[in-house]
């Protein structure tokens, strides 16, 4: 197999080299990762400036951009053939529910989906103290179980490890995407030396709607969460109620508003 391995963390991350190194058991490793932390990132794509590229050994590769342009720049650039599989993390820290739509991490794995390529995200709850080499053992497992299986087309899967010794885990669920709840905390607001205000965002902890069946409930129980996520965001449901509104738009749009 040929795997490309990408992360928001960067290139010198500990957790993306203990993930490719208990890849390589499957086949070729490529890593392909921003020069430095592109953390929330989101999907975002470079297009004002020109991406670099910088090897540090192997098949080790750090790029100014993105953890999207990696993978992008990665097949469509870098690598001799399309990849077999994409895979993105180990990340420092959870990507649990709405925080998704943020992350660098699983917005890698959503590129290589894109791209036609089996992809997913893998994240290591915790705030320190990493235990990388459980998310590793873990991420081999499901990578040679994607080898057999595949993936329904436009799905990627968002894995979240709980921070355990491996014999500390107490099992795999398949969850959905979780609630988070953001409170007035959120955004922390400072003044600077001259005496202008500052703000950080993301001061508040991170507190979830309890859903028995949701990646938050699933780390609770000490479990690895797997959560399909799936490129079309249409919500279908909506579309037929919506469509009551065509022809009012349309006659609205005839009379000038």
């Amino acid at each position: 197999m040929l795997i490309l391995v990408s992360n928001d963390d960067g290139v010198h991350s500990p957790g993306i080299h203990i993930l490719a190194d208990a890849l390589r058991s499957m086949g070729d490793v490529y890593i392909i990762a921003p020069d430095r932390e592109r953390s929330a990132a989101s999907h975002a794509l470079t297009l004002h400036k020109p991406l670099r590229l910088e090897n540090f050994g192997g098949n080790i590769y750090g790029v100014n951009g993105t953890p999207t342009d990696c993978v992008n720049l990665g097949v469509n650039g870098l690598l001799q053939r399309k990849p077999d599989l994409v895979v993105s993390g180990i990340n420092r820290g959870g990507n649990l529910g709405d925080d998704v739509t943020y992350s660098g991490t699983v917005s890698a794995a959503f590129e290589g989906t894109l791209l036609g390529i089996p992809s997913f995200a893998i994240s290591q709850v915790a705030e320190n103290d990493y235990k990388f080499e459980t998310a590793a053992r873990f991420a081999l497992q499901l990578a040679m179980m994607i080898k057999e299986q595949s993936l329904p087309p436009g799905v990627l899967l968002n894995v979240n490890v709980p921070n355990l010794d491996v014999n500390g885990v107490k099992g795999v669920k398949i969850t959905r995407q979780g609630k988070r709840i953001y409170d007035k905390n959120a955004v922390v607001e400072k003044v600077d030396p001259r005496g202008k205000k500052y703000y950080w965002i993301g001061g508040s902890r991170l507190s979830w709607e309890e859903t028995e069946d949701s990646d938050f409930a699933a780390i609770e129980q000490d479990m690895i969460s797997i959560t399909p996520l799936r490129l079309d965001l249409t919500e279908d449901n909506a579309i037929k109620g919506l469509r009551r509104w065509e022809a009012t738009l349309r006659e609205k749009m005839k009379a000038g508003g």
